[in-house]
């Protein structure tokens, strides 16, 4: 139960604490079993896509490998971090381990930096050296990728709009079928044209792709990680809600943070010189925050003061 204080300005009013219920978000589905089918298959499918794309001689096929290697990494990264997740607070970390997601998200963005960095090397040397793939491998290889990586999303798709990592497991995934897409019109490319450069270039198109999508997820998760307002809340309507209640003059001490990557917390202070409401006005702003900005776990203190005192002067 969250704590709604009335404090008078001169000093504790008590026998007027209210208690508020927080507004929690409904517990994320257990993906559990998808996580696991998901990782299997795509562990087999970059063990198979890194041997014939070297015995291939194919750049795209080993450039699609480790960034597949990277995806089953970070699906065992969101995995975990899913699990610790939903541990139960203790004295020590009070919040239980719900950032863990965040450090989660953070852990693949460095991954996926080292496996551009290692397939970007490997590229350039191709572009000095060019060694001719086998069309046919190609394309054989990544249509297993493509089937693969489809029925991995899928898994995902129920989850995708109510759980940030799901929904990042599921456009991986996704984003994986569509590179394994391109990989199959290279081959076709290199059987119709005989270019052997193709190959290469695929590989940078690959890594380009990878490096959009993982600046993005750097960027995210630096920020959340630094307590940022979460993208999907607007702080300034959030403001203007609370400073528009019935008998509230002021709102300070707001702070809008991310919990973990599915959870978001507001603590505020409100002034409402006319003393505590009571709680049904509290619940009424609790659900307001809850299903209208994404805010699932409130606490708010109710301050008694002057209309014209500022009480975070």
């Amino acid at each position: 139960m969250g704590l709604a204080h009335e404090h008078s300005q001169h000093g504790h009013d008590h026998g007027h604490n209210h208690g508020l219920g927080h507004g929690h978000s409904h517990a994320p589905a257990d993906f559990g079993r998808a996580f696991a089918v998901g990782i299997v298959l795509n562990t087999a499918f970059v063990i198979v896509e890194a041997v014939y794309g070297i015995i291939s001689g194919s750049m795209a096929l080993v450039a699609d490998a480790g960034h597949n290697l990277s995806d089953v990494l970070g699906l065992l990264i969101a995995w975990g971090a899913s699990v610790a997740a939903k541990k139960p607070p203790s004295a020590r970390f009070t919040y239980g381990l719900k950032s863990s997601t965040i450090l989660a998200a953070f852990a693949n963005a460095m991954l996926l930096l080292i496996a551009i960095g290692a397939i970007l090397f490997e590229t350039v040397h191709r572009f000095v050296d060019p060694v001719e793939p086998e069309g046919w491998t190609m394309i054989w290889v990544a249509g297993i990728g493509i089937v693969i990586n489809t029925a991995t999303a899928l898994m995902f798709v129920r989850g995708r709009k109510h759980d940030l990592n799901i929904r990042g497991a599921f456009l991986h995934m996704a984003a994986d079928a569509l590179v394994s897409v391109g990989v199959v019109i290279a081959g076709v490319a290199i059987l119709l044209t005989g270019l052997v450069l193709i190959d290469p270039v695929v590989s940078f198109v690959i890594v380009a792709v990878i490096a959009w999508g993982t600046w993005g997820l750097l960027k995210d998760s630096v920020k959340m990680g630094l307590h940022a307002v979460p993208d999907g809340v607007d702080e300034d309507s959030v403001r203007a809600y609370l400073s528009a209640r019935p008998g509230v003059s002021e709102v300070c001490d707001l702070h809008i943070w991310p919990m973990s990557t599915t959870e978001t917390a507001l603590t505020a202070h409100l002034v409402m010189p006319g003393g505590h409401p009571g709680d049904a006005f509290l619940q009424e702003i609790t659900n307001e925050l809850e299903h209208h900005h994404a805010i699932g776990h409130v606490t708010m203190q109710v301050v008694r003061a002057r209309a014209n005192t500022r009480c975070c002067s």
